[in-house]
């Protein structure tokens, strides 16, 4: 159950019961206060002065938690936060005449950075046709809408923006990404490798590379705050040490939602440039190598923005397929072609960040579903989502082992992968006993950086032989 999911509660003494509803007679002005409680005990209470009501809104008054509206009525109007320091959702509606409409929700619906003690957006005059809103706004079909994010110092100064964009850009979790260059580096001919035109090609493309996965990066943080995902998968889960917060800066409020979305087209921008001045820089040009980073260029940014391609099934396939082509492509560029023995690496690099992602979709069930993210962890059940992790594990531990067995890796290959293997296995049936998916997404990290190692270790070997 995610922040958005209104819990229920069991009747109980003190004239508490679930979703409660109370109507109190008005004050002096003729206001009628009307409250309906969906998230747990609907609790009575008095106002300070005046002719007394009883009223509800699913949150619990404070003591001295009173205010005067207009014509003379008083109401309490202090929300008390639940444990876990987030204010409890509430969204009023003020009528001309006076009437109040609160409809409450679960607790920890709201995590917009207000204080406990305040309800609605603090106005306190009864007599005004507006919306007051808690920092949450009513979903329509079940998905959460876009709210403010949580007070924090916009990023100023030159340092503390470079921080903020970097964390935009996932530049600590991405470098793995980056580690593609060692990779195809390592798998070239001794001869190649140190040739002037392959380190100008191979610079200009990951120049690119950083660009493109940074529009990639930014873009998506983008849509997660609009359309409310991000703020369900990192603050509905009550920001727990393996998911910092400060890893959105959209959400801390370093960046605003403009300046990420020019970071993004900025990012793309620059990755355009450089790809295509490394194509022209490139001794080789096959046009499957071409075709492949086009692709790339064209989808990998479309995940979450434009097209939502993760919206419609293919998020898997963008995972695993971008960090494939980062490897294969400079290659193509440099040698003008593709032995089966890069091949396979590049698909490990491509299924090991899947086996990273996939976990992460797993922790991210309600949150994607609310906002109609398909991926295969929400349209499966736990059994058939566990089902296909298993599946992708498999296929990892058999293809590093065929690959030796048919002669398209030496025959030893799979022996510097072995610890790789040993990770993985312990992922999964970890994962498959206690379905801790976060832990499992961090022991996927470790798993890929030890299994680029190992690819590394095993092209020097290979070459120096």
């Amino acid at each position: 159950m995610d922040a958005f999911t209104p819990a229920s509660g069991g009747a109980g003494a003190g004239g508490r019961r679930p979703g409660g509803t109370a109507s109190a007679s008005a004050g002096t002005g003729g206001g009628v206060d009307t409250a309906t409680g969906t998230s747990g005990a609907a609790e009575a209470g008095a106002g300070a002065a005046g002719p007394s009501r009883a009223g509800t809104d699913g949150v619990r008054r404070p003591a001295g938690g009173t205010r005067t509206g207009v014509g003379g009525r008083t109401a309490t109007d202090g929300a008390v936060a639940p444990a876990d320091g987030r204010a409890a959702g509430a969204v009023a509606s003020r009528s001309a005449s006076g009437a109040d409409t609160g409809v409450g929700t679960a607790p920890g619906a709201d995590t917009g950075g207000r204080a406990a003690g305040r309800a609605g957006d603090g106005g306190a005059v009864a007599n005004a046709s507006r919306p007051a809103t808690d920092g949450v706004r009513p979903a329509a079909a079940g998905r959460p809408e876009p709210t403010g994010a949580p007070a924090g110092r916009p990023a100023s100064g030159a340092r503390s923006r470079f921080v903020a964009y970097a964390r935009l850009a996932k530049f600590e979790f991405v470098l793995d990404y980056y580690l593609s260059m060692l990779v195809l580096w390592t798998a070239l001919a001794g001869s190649v490798r140190f040739a002037s035109d392959t380190w100008t090609t191979l610079l200009l493309f990951l120049l690119g590379e950083i660009g493109v996965i940074s529009a990639v990066m930014a873009l998506d943080d983008v849509n997660g705050i609009k359309d409310g995902s991000d703020r369900a998968n990192y603050l509905g889960t009550g920001g727990t040490p393996l998911r910092p917060l400060e890893r959105k800066p959209l959400l801390t409020g370093a960046l605003t939602v403009l300046q990420a979305t020019r970071f993004g087209y900025l990012s793309l921008l620059w990755g355009t440039v450089f790809w295509t001045a490394s194509a022209v820089a490139a001794p080789e040009r096959p046009m499957w190598a071409l075709v492949v980073t086009g692709l790339v260029l064209f989808a990998g940014f479309q995940y979450s923005w434009g097209l939502k391609l993760s919206y419609r099934g293919l998020g898997e396939v963008l995972i695993m397929g971008c960090p494939l082509v980062i490897v294969v492509a400079p290659y193509g560029f440099v040698t003008g072609h593709l032995p089966a023995l890069v091949l396979v690496q590049a698909v490990l690099f491509g299924l090991w960040q899947i086996l990273v992602s996939c976990y992460s979709n797993t922790k991210d069930i309600s949150g994607d579903a609310a906002v109609g993210r398909s991926t295969v962890a929400v349209h499966t059940s736990a059994r058939g989502n566990l089902v296909f992790i298993g599946a992708l594990s498999a296929v990892d531990l058999l293809l590093t082992v065929g690959a030796s067995a048919v002669g398209w890796a030496p025959w030893w290959f799979f022996a510097a992968l072995l610890p790789e293997m040993a990770l993985r296995l312990r992922q999964f049936t970890s994962f498959s006993r206690n379905g801790d998916a976060l832990l499992a997404r961090r022991r996927g990290v470790v798993a890929f950086r030890t299994g680029v190692a190992g690819i590394v270790l095993a092209n020097l070997i290979h070459f120096a032989s």
